[in-house]
């Protein structure tokens, strides 16, 4: 599950033009803070998943996001995602205006 959830959150990123590799080169990096996770079905072997991912909400330095995890259009888990923003160095970072534009797109 956790798996699906970190792949997705990838996905989202890359999709909007956000990649990690670009992001390190600017001393910035992604972390997860704090993820509640609801599992509300077990999935299964073969089970063909659907898992999304949106934003909740979003400051300079902490984007909030809701993923679920569907089968059959039937959500089966459900997770809040608290991401912060780091240097690479060390200690909190702000997002640039630009991955900000990016990320509310």
């Amino acid at each position: 599950c956790l798996h699906f959830f970190e792949r997705a959150r990838t996905e989202f990123l890359r999709e909007r033009g956000v990649h990690h590799s670009e992001l390190v080169k600017d001393g910035i990096a992604f972390a997860v803070r704090t993820m509640t996770i609801d599992f509300k079905a077990a999935a299964h072997i073969d089970d063909l998943l659907e898992v999304t991912t949106e934003v909740a909400s979003l400051t300079a330095a902490r984007l909030n996001l809701v993923q679920s995890i569907s089968r059959e259009g039937v959500e089966i888990t459900r997770a809040e995602v608290l991401v912060v923003a780091i240097k690479t160095s060390g200690g909190a970072a702000r997002m640039p205006r630009e991955l900000l534009d990016l990320l509310r797109a």
